[in-house]
């Protein structure tokens, strides 16, 4: 994985004021410099900057970027972020139709088949990707994602240039654009954070390009195309052939994505999902008589401390220990202390340049700094929630009788510490069911399909566009916080687009959760590990956590020049610090109850006073 960035205005000859516009390319690669400590390159021509820097995955030695072809008396470069996972196939394809190749890497792949098919090539990718082409020939630049948004790409507008970045962070570095948070922003934050609204960015100004749509900067204007979505259409297989179907691509998908010339591993939680991962992987390495090292995460003295819940009915650690020696892999189990998961509340928000999800977040980016200490590239298990329907509001009554996002059922714990005039001036919960309007009313429907599958569809799609981007995001931003390469397999778009239209009595057959990925492991994980009831991703439940987090945020709102307390109505905070927590009622997902509330409060003032940044 890499950080890419530049800037574009096709009207402007950049070239003739090398020195205004080099360090300006310079300082964007410095503030993203830990997605890819290295290599790193500018590239200036005509009317576009571009910046990059890399992580070394595939071709160690030749691949390095900006990378610039020549054809037709003109030249094309690229800078280019994620991984193409059907790569030696494409490359055998444009091979067998002429094309020379001077390295290794999947970059000259994208290169190569843009110059013969022109933009539509992305559609033949099948990978993680974020990366922007200059083509000299035309005066246009041309910014891809990937289909799901498993990678960022961010862009703003200033002064008539397009600037864009992977990070939030490197548009900043541009001159001129600012931190600013209007109206919109503070909902945002407080009706949907840590979520956030597809294709904006929180900040005023600051867009994303939208996942399977690529953006075309020419000197008529910017231009926004969508080159992939999803269909929704009659399934024709029986369950034995889905089952069939579904393993095949889940095996194909997690062997796609073992492709490196370093050694890759896993994340290991003993669900379903990352045993499964975890299971192919450590096959196909056997065969090659390789061990594969695999990753779980705690919290010291968890054991000590844990509360089942309906969320989260048992601990990892006895699972993991089957898992290991089912697949016979070199495991490390990582725990997270206390004063490790405060400490890294704040440089999550670093990494994502946003508040995020609290100690679920910074936890994460602590445990991907330590299996950085071991290996560049892991595979995980996320997204087989939101594609099979493993969450608990796929089968809940609320969620269906519900107008409001399935993992927010109520907005009162968000409103509960604010001030009465911030509350009288954010229309959050307006804000909030217009975003869950516009997303409901995007879902594709199945014309004679029953109002009940038609409503579970509506779920589906928004856990899509809404939850599932949460985590790839949490994920892409903690993993490459340490230059760390996470992939996932199951956010392979085959995969997303076979399931979609897999009825919901094949997914959870016999009633069962995820069932059919559960019978499409079958032989491959232990069968005590395939029926495991659904536990999601860890979190601590010390006392003596909330407690920490209770007294800084005492001290946060005893300090005048505080900027969250502007927003925040004091006596209210300290009467819901007196309060006993509630850790079965979360406000957000499943895991962020009433101490993430607290962690999230004391990100957003960090993030406020970290990035200076205006109210208007």
């Amino acid at each position: 994985m890499c950080g890419i960035a530049g800037f574009c205005n096709p009207s402007i000859v950049l070239e003739d004021e090398k020195n205004r516009w080099l360090p300006i390319l310079d300082e964007m690669n410095r503030v993203q410099r830990h997605r890819g400590p290295d290599d790193e390159g500018v590239y200036l021509k005509q009317g576009c900057g571009l910046a990059h820097v890399r992580l070394k995955i595939i071709d160690l030695v030749t691949g390095h970027q900006p990378m610039t072809c020549r054809k037709d008396g003109g030249e094309c470069t690229i800078v280019y972020n994620g991984e193409i996972y059907n790569m030696p196939e494409l490359k055998e394809e444009l091979l067998s139709e002429g094309a020379v190749f001077e390295t290794e890497s999947d970059t000259e792949v994208i290169l190569q088949g843009y110059l013969r098919y022109g933009e539509e090539y992305v559609k033949k990718l099948n990978g993680i990707f974020a990366f922007a082409i200059w083509d000299s020939r035309t005066e246009r630049l041309f910014l891809f994602r990937d289909r799901l948004g498993v990678k960022p790409l961010f862009y703003t507008m200033k002064e008539g240039m397009l600037v864009f970045s992977s990070e939030i962070k490197g548009l900043f570095a541009y001159p001129g654009v600012k931190p600013i948070l209007d109206r919109d922003g503070l909902c945002e934050i407080f009706a949907l954070g840590p979520a956030k609204s597809y294709g904006r960015g929180v900040f005023q100004g600051v867009r994303e390009v939208l996942p399977g749509e690529y953006l075309c900067c020419s000197r008529e204007g910017i231009q926004s195309v969508i080159y992939w979505k999803l269909e929704s259409h009659l399934h024709e297989e029986s369950f034995d052939e889905t089952v069939a179907h579904t393993a095949w691509l889940v095996e194909d998908s997690v062997k796609k994505q073992m492709l490196s010339d370093i050694p890759v591993s896993t994340f290991l939680s003993g669900g379903i999902d990352s045993s499964l991962v975890t299971a192919i992987c450590a096959r196909e390495l056997h065969r090659q008589g390789k061990v594969l090292n695999t990753f779980s995460f705690d919290f010291q003295d968890n054991s000590r401390y844990f509360r089942a819940n309906a969320f989260q009915p048992g601990e990892d650690r006895p699972w993991v220990e089957k898992m290991i020696e089912s697949s016979q892999t070199n495991h490390r189990f990582l725990e997270c202390s206390n004063i490790l998961q405060y400490e890294y509340l704040f440089k999550a928000v670093d990494a994502r340049d946003l508040p995020c999800m609290a100690d679920v977040e910074s936890s994460m980016l602590y445990f991907c700094s330590q299996v950085k200490g071991y290996n560049t590239v892991t595979l995980t298990g996320e997204c087989a929630d939101e594609i099979f329907g493993g969450y608990p509001w796929f089968h809940s009554r609320e969620a269906f009788e519900g107008e409001h996002f399935p993992w927010t059922p109520s907005m009162e714990p968000r409103k509960q510490l604010l001030s009465d005039d911030m509350l009288r001036e954010l229309p959050l919960e307006e804000y909030a069911h217009t975003a869950y309007e516009r997303t409901v009313k995007e879902t594709p429907q199945l014309f004679g399909e029953s109002a009940e599958e038609a409503r579970r569809r509506e779920i589906s799609y928004l856990n899509l566009r809404w939850f599932m981007v949460t985590l790839l995001d949490r994920m892409d931003r903690t993993s490459m916080h340490s230059g760390l390469e996470a992939r996932v397999p199951f956010a392979d778009h085959r995969i997303v687009e076979y399931l979609w239209n897999v009825p919901w009595e094949m997914k959870s057959h016999g009633g069962i959760a995820k069932a059919l990925l559960r019978h499409a492991a079958a032989g491959l994980v232990p069968e005590e590990v395939l029926w495991r009831k659904k536990s999601p991703y860890p979190k601590t439940y010390d006392p003596a956590y909330e407690k920490l987090l209770g007294e800084k945020l005492k001290e946060v709102i005893s300090e005048p020049q505080a900027p969250v307390r502007s927003l925040l109505d004091t006596q209210k905070v300290r009467k819901f610090l007196d309060s006993p927590s509630d850790y079965g009622k979360p406000w957000y997902g499943q895991l962020m109850a009433g101490p993430q509330m607290l962690a999230y409060i004391l990100q957003i003032n960090y993030w406020l006073e970290k990035y200076q940044i205006q109210i208007l």
